[in-house]
């Protein structure tokens, strides 16, 4: 992989902001939008627990998906003050995907402020929280719905691997999935790595980012780019989507929502083993062509 550091800026403002990422669609980290948030020092576990402690949530675990995996299946449920205990007490490779905690405690919106002064089109109605043991991780994928991202880390550390759309073929896509079908678990580490470069050697020409997002940090993640991250501490982050506004972008994204996925599910559910080996076989020779 050839891979650059994110830019780093402590801020920025709308005009350079647009002219050097949003625009070339290049990731960049802002370390102070959300230091002046009541959410910065507010926004912790044991006030998440005094919140939502007793609501029900869903968990998922680092095994990657297969040919019978339902679309965003939970592995197990509890409640969101039992996964904090869990989590907080050491390693633990569970993570809570797309939790909407603001439905439960509406309160919590009142701890941040939109950064409208940066770009248009935000998804007021769903800010998203992303909690995650340590060791847990989120596989390789980019966002079905291609908005653009702005995600801040609250607590922990995360490591975060980050390419363009169009690397996509060198990351292995699924067809009709948002998923890579390489496993890049550990891939910084010789020892640990899952990634296996003789199986997926188009990997090696796939250019991209890394970065470590720490409290406080916010990245900007352009619309279509694929992340892979992993939990070095236990911690949470919280995401605001704002809607693409190409309208090229915004009708594929309709398409992944509406079409691809659901003649994804639909073909897991009738045919699993016939659609996996059919979507194997494309995924190499795509890798194979932008060699």
């Amino acid at each position: 992989m050839q891979l650059k550091p994110v830019d780093v800026v402590s801020s920025i403002n709308r005009a350079d902001f647009r002219k050097n990422y949003f625009e070339p669609q290049v990731p960049v980290i802002i370390k102070d939008l959300s230091n002046q948030w009541p959410a910065y020092n507010k926004w912790n576990w044991e006030y998440f627990k005094s919140v939502v402690g007793g609501k029900r949530v869903g968990i998922y675990n680092n095994v990657k998906s297969d040919a019978y995996t339902p679309i965003n299946k939970a592995d197990d449920y509890t409640t969101f003050g039992e996964y904090i205990n869990m989590i907080s007490s050491g390693p633990a490779a569970w993570r809570i995907f797309l939790f909407n905690i603001f439905t439960h405690a509406p309160q919590l919106k009142d701890d941040f402020t939109w950064p409208d002064h940066l770009m248009n089109g935000f998804v007021k109605k769903f800010p998203m929280l992303f909690v995650g043991g340590q060791g847990s991780i989120t596989h390789m994928h980019f966002d079905i719905d291609l908005s653009h991202i702005l995600h801040t880390q609250f607590c922990g550390r995360k490591r975060v691997l980050l390419f363009p759309y169009e690397e996509q073929h060198k990351l292995y896509r699924k067809p009709f999935e948002v998923l890579s079908l390489a496993d890049f678990s550990n891939y910084y580490d010789e020892e640990k790595s899952k990634l296996n470069f003789n199986n997926f050697p188009a990997v090696k020409e796939a250019k991209g980012f890394e970065v470590i997002l720490e409290h406080g940090d916010t990245l900007f993640m352009p619309g279509g780019y694929w992340h892979h991250m992993e939990y070095l501490d236990s911690g949470f982050a919280m995401s605001l989507r704002a809607l693409n506004n190409n309208v090229g972008t915004k009708l594929k994204g309709f398409w992944n929502i509406v079409g691809m996925r659901n003649i994804d599910t639909l073909m897991k559910k009738t045919a699993p083993q016939t659609w996996y080996e059919w979507k194997r076989n494309k995924i190499f020779e795509k890798a194979e062509a932008v060699m």
